[in-house]
């Protein structure tokens, strides 16, 4: 194709940053419409693991692969699993050669991605309010600021509530029935050493086999984020008399809703620094596919959202947007390289996502006989990131020939 067709990436989270990157590696410039008024206005939540045989490909590919080991913390594969009373039920912690799934913060991967592009890719304070398909392919992308275009390719990485998605598809994404509450704990090991000691290098996960867990992570600069995770319905806030805005009123009920775990872990629950950010669960329906329409596609969480079991959200967002790149790069035209893209993403996402929210949907069901269960064998999960990204390599290679 050629250089100069009209691409516009709606959305600058991984998935849009990412496409942009890859898709300027090969001279093309994209242009990218994000709502948010700067790349860190606003709390882009805890840390995430980069695979190596989907996020660790997509840098790899991206050229960034140096400026994410710099900021990756290797250590942070560590992993915990305790009981709700503080036993520890298994551990696991990552060899020195270890790096299939390395943490790095969500806000610096997404600064890391936006400083490696060029001046002027991105557009911030443009959040898209209609789409309008024009003859060709072409489409008029109108935002709320007042701003205009049209384009050749629009691409959505406008996530879970994608504007750019209902070009392609009515699915709508369906809430899963958990609620998260985020937690924070600043300068842990000074002022928080009981969650400091609890949480470790990596992440811990507990839960008590009746629809409640908390999830702790170490994020970079001494902060660890913690989410107290139950079932409930989107209103419970409502039913429950609990005003969100207050941090002591929700301490207050979930101190009384985690009643029966240990005055070991109620630390996790209840000491937090600042307010609870709440968080529900949402999932498109699994597998998701859609007749192609010229001009159009989607990327990231705007064409799979799932649960976070497993940790594939972002990594298939980062694959999706370096391969979409690679296939504008080498086919003729924008339909043939939407096509090829779209072929490869449908299956990988949909198997992905079907798993990740039956596992989120069973483990948090109450008295579900998962729930107690051992993790999974970390150390066979990271092999196999790394034995599928040699196959992902290998594959590759012999479509290059």
């Amino acid at each position: 194709m050629t250089t100069t067709s009209r691409i516009a990436i709606v959305g600058g989270g991984p998935a849009g940053l990412m496409c942009a990157r890859v898709l300027q590696g090969h001279g093309i410039q994209p242009v990218v419409y994000d709502a948010d008024a700067t790349v860190d206005s606003r709390d882009p939540g805890g840390t995430l693991d980069m695979h190596a045989d989907a996020g660790q490909i997509a840098l790899e590919d991206a050229g960034l692969m140096d400026a994410f080991r710099a900021l990756a913390r290797v250590e942070g594969q560590a992993k915990a699993r305790r009981d709700h009373h503080g036993t520890v039920l298994a551990e696991f912690t990552p060899a020195e050669d270890d790096d299939a799934a390395p943490e790095i913060d969500r806000g610096q991967l997404r600064t890391m991605l936006y400083e490696s592009l060029k001046p002027g890719t991105v557009r911030w304070g443009h959040k898209l309010v209609h789409v309008t398909p024009l003859e060709g392919g072409a489409h008029r992308l109108e935002f709320a600021n007042g701003v205009s275009v049209e384009a050749d390719l629009v691409i959505g990485a406008d996530g879970a509530w994608s504007q750019v998605r209902r070009l392609l598809t009515d699915a709508e994404p369906q809430y899963l029935g958990v609620q998260f509450l985020d937690a924070r704990f600043d300068d842990v090991d000074t002022r928080h050493p009981e969650v400091a000691a609890i949480v470790g290098d990596g992440h811990m996960f507990s839960t008590d086999g009746d629809g409640r867990a908390v999830i702790v992570q170490r994020n970079s600069n001494g902060v660890v984020r913690g989410y107290v995770a139950f079932r409930a319905e989107l209103d419970w806030p409502v039913t429950a008399g609990v005003d969100v805005t207050d941090p002591e009123a929700v301490r207050s009920y979930l101190l009384q809703e985690f009643s029966e775990w240990s005055p070991v872990m109620r630390p996790l629950i209840a000491d937090n620094d600042g307010d609870y950010v709440q968080r529900s669960f949402w999932a498109l329906p699994a597998p998701l596919t859609w007749d192609h329409v010229p001009g159009v596609t989607l990327i990231g969480d705007a064409a799979h959202l799932m649960a976070p079991f497993g940790g594939h959200g972002t990594n298939l967002a980062m694959l999706d947007g370096a391969e979409l790149a690679h296939a504008i790069a080498k086919e003729s035209n924008l339909d043939e390289a939407v096509t090829r893209y779209e072929a490869a993403m449908f299956p990988r996402s949909g198997e992905l996502a079907v798993s990740a929210n039956t596992a989120l949907q069973r483990f948090f069901a109450k008295t579900s006989p998962d729930a107690p269960h051992l993790p999974p064998d970390h150390a066979r999960e990271h092999e196999n990131y790394q034995a599928k990204a040699a196959e992902y390599r290998r594959r590759q290679a012999e479509t290059t020939h």
